[in-house]
């Protein structure tokens, strides 16, 4: 199993460059992983990535342990063609009590079980069969003295022959299936009779004769060194698989199935195993009470957050392995001891870089591009407050691999990510935000990025309806949404809240909607903080 490597939700450049780059660092060390995202990938992003010819990372839902990450028992299936008997001595030798029943290409047609052969054998039909006569060949270890067609379709009335052959004169037919010792007279008839098949026990050598009067009138002879009681006794388990196993009503569940969906059903039924299929529907294996005990959890690797809240749904079912970031500590918390890095600086791509160094692996084009996006985005090309000499002198050292001209990089890339044209409302305000709970007071922030304010003007009364319905639905005590001004470094506030002086108060403006904050351009660093001394204060006065 592959660990997950994957940043916050709404996944921003530092985000996704640095899970791809780490992930590429770690399969250079010798590990499985591959990276994720957990939103979809912003238009700064996709630039980045699309500048630098690599994949976009598939998007993970969530984290939650579904059958696929448990040992299932993996169960070798037969076919309906075979037979009972057969179906009987691959469980024996495999030591199992069901078995999945498929067709030629593997999907599911039916359970057997012990139980349902046990019951064959007591209440079965012991006067009809229908199988072919390669199974009879093969399950009773029979000699083919006349075989027209070993797949051909034997379906009858079986009779094991005991009596003076006159008594049974006009009463043989095509139907019939006969099995009979060396009692030539019978042989005979039967074979006149044009027999449907005829069963020959003992080891008798059987007159040539016989066979070529088989052969003119196209009936089977097959010749079982057994005697004839022990014969009859297992002739009934020739029969098809298919006509005692169980077809309807049965409990299946999918690969993608989660764990958490499908226990009820366990708890609820009385079954033993119940088959496991994957996303085309075939037959993948079994699953029961036992493999639910201790259920492998997802591998994961955090980047770029370390809060319950920002990451993957189902986190707490997974098994955080590592925790790279560059935030404050959250509220996350795990069983084991981990590799927890957390450094204040401004972008989790410069730690991703330092780790390339400090591990010796030589870092290829394409990730030193992706590293370099991450950190100019982060920084808002070095004039965040968060920005410290590390990024700066990562960049510089990731440069000296890309040779690119940062100036115009930066500009291209910002150029890419702050076009507002297309998205909606939602889109707008949920590309870059996050939940912070502040001395009990849940309050959303939204950060977007722009070279141009009049394009957010132009969106203005919408993305504030926008806001004052989510603040109602999900109740929180304040939204805000900054837009951050990459040219003129400083950010324009929209908000919706019950206390408009509170904003004002934070950041020394007007409360007035749009009003401009000059240099407060980092959420992390000055927003947060900010928000969270005035909300001190006005509580303590």
């Amino acid at each position: 199993m592959k660990t997950l490597i994957f940043g916050h939700q709404n996944p921003d450049t530092d985000s996704v460059c640095s899970a791809i780059a780490y992930s590429y660092l770690k399969n250079q060390m010798g590990e499985s992983t591959v990276p994720k995202v957990l939103g979809t990938i912003q238009k700064e992003s996709l630039y980045v990535l699309d500048k630098f010819n690599v994949n976009h990372p598939d998007f993970l839902e969530n984290v939650k342990i579904q059958v696929k990450d448990l040992e299932y028992t993996q169960v070798s299936p037969i076919q309906q063609h075979h037979s009972i008997l057969h179906a009987y001595h691959h469980m024996e030798s495999n030591q199992l009590k069901t078995i999945p029943i498929v067709d030629e290409n593997r999907f599911l047609k039916g359970l057997l079980t012990m139980k349902d052969i046990a019951m064959e054998m007591i209440h079965g039909d012991f006067r009809h069969i229908k199988t072919s006569l390669s199974n009879i060949i093969n399950d009773l270890d029979g000699i083919p003295l006349y075989i027209p067609d070993e797949d051909k379709l034997v379906e009858g009335n079986v009779s094991v022959m005991a009596y003076y052959y006159k008594s049974i004169v006009g009463l043989l037919g095509s139907k019939d299936i006969i099995i009979v010792g060396d009692r030539y007279d019978i042989i005979e008839m039967a074979i006149s009779n044009k027999v449907q098949l005829l069963i020959i026990t003992g080891e008798c050598e059987i007159p040539q004769k016989y066979i070529d009067l088989a052969q003119k009138n196209s009936v089977p002879i097959i010749k079982i060194p057994k005697d004839t009681y022990t014969v009859s006794k297992l002739f009934q388990q020739c029969n098809f698989v298919c006509k005692i196993m169980k077809k309807s009503s049965l409990v299946k569940f999918s690969l993608d199935d989660y764990i958490d969906d499908i226990k009820d059903d366990i708890i609820t039924t009385n079954f033993r195993n119940y088959p496991i299929l994957d996303a085309n529907r075939k037959f993948m294996g079994f699953i029961g009470r036992k493999h639910l005990l201790n259920p492998q959890k997802k591998q994961v690797i955090l980047v770029d957050h370390n809060e319950f809240s920002q990451s993957a749904e189902g986190i707490d079912d997974a098994q955080i392995l590592e925790i790279i970031d560059h935030h404050k500590i959250g509220g996350i918390s795990t069983n084991l001891p981990i590799n927890f890095m957390n450094i204040p600086i401004g972008s989790t791509c410069t730690i991703i870089y330092e780790l390339y160094k400090s591990n010796h692996i030589s870092i290829p084009c394409s990730m030193a591009g992706l590293m370099l996006s991450g950190i100019i985005s982060d920084t808002l090309y070095f004039k965040s407050p968060t920005c410290t000499q590390r990024d700066i002198h990562a960049v510089e050292e990731l440069n000296k691999i890309t040779q690119l001209n940062l100036d115009e990089y930066a500009l291209s890339m910002f150029k890419a990510g702050t076009a507002l044209e297309g998205y909606t409302e939602e889109e707008i305000f949920f590309r870059d935000f996050k939940d912070f709970l502040i001395h009990d007071m849940k309050i959303g922030i939204s950060q977007v990025f722009t070279l141009d304010i009049e394009e957010v003007n132009k969106k203005q009364s919408i993305l504030i309806k926008f806001m004052d319905q989510l603040r109602q639905q999900k109740e929180y005590h304040m939204l805000i949404l900054t837009v951050t001004d990459i040219i003129n470094e400083g950010s324009y506030f929209f908000y919706s809240s019950s206390n408009e002086n509170l904003l004002s108060y934070a950041f020394h403006i007007d409360p007035i909607q749009g009003a401009f904050a000059k240099d407060i351009v980092s959420r992390k660093k000055q927003i947060v903080p900010m928000l969270t001394h005035a909300i001190e204060l006005l509580n303590y006065i």
